[in-house]
């Protein structure tokens, strides 16, 4: 369920790697759910990475795996993404790009990002923000005005 929190994360992880010339997509602190991951903990990347390499796995992996009473700094570490509103799916579609509802908003011409291209994993997330800001948005209703207010 979006929410404005999860929203202003996603714009503030675009706008850190459009920014940033340290993206790796093999690097766990610096890949699509890395730099997320960086805006939601504050967290750094070498931190996220040396938590991730407490267990085996990518995101996807360490995703499937994820249990929170296990006390592993990586499981807390989903724990605090999970709390903010995303969901495990919602992040293995990130780290992949392979949400199709997020899919289905993007430039035709552009259907098939690379999961491991920075300006596909920037439009992916900036249209994935689009697509909550909508969701919020169709959620709000507006007390009808009283002819006589008018």
């Amino acid at each position: 369920m979006a929410n404005p929190i999860m929203i202003e994360a996603l714009r503030r992880a675009t706008s850190k790697l459009a920014h940033s010339n340290d993206y790796q997509w093999g690097h766990m602190g610096l890949c699509n759910c890395g730099f997320l991951a960086q805006q939601i903990t504050a967290l750094t990347k070498s931190e996220i990475h040396s938590r991730a390499m407490l267990k085996q796995g990518d995101w996807s992996e360490q995703l499937n795996d994820y249990c929170p009473t296990s006390g592993l700094p990586m499981d807390e570490l989903i724990t605090e993404l999970l709390a903010t509103g995303f969901t495990r799916e919602n992040l293995q579609n990130l780290e992949r790009l392979a949400d199709p509802e997020v899919l289905r908003h993007m430039p035709g011409n552009r259907q098939n990002p690379k999961h491991n291209v920075k300006q596909d994993v920037i439009l992916y997330i900036n249209t994935w923000a689009t697509c909550l800001e909508n969701e919020l948005l169709n959620k709000i209703t507006l007390p009808e005005i009283s002819a006589s207010l008018v």
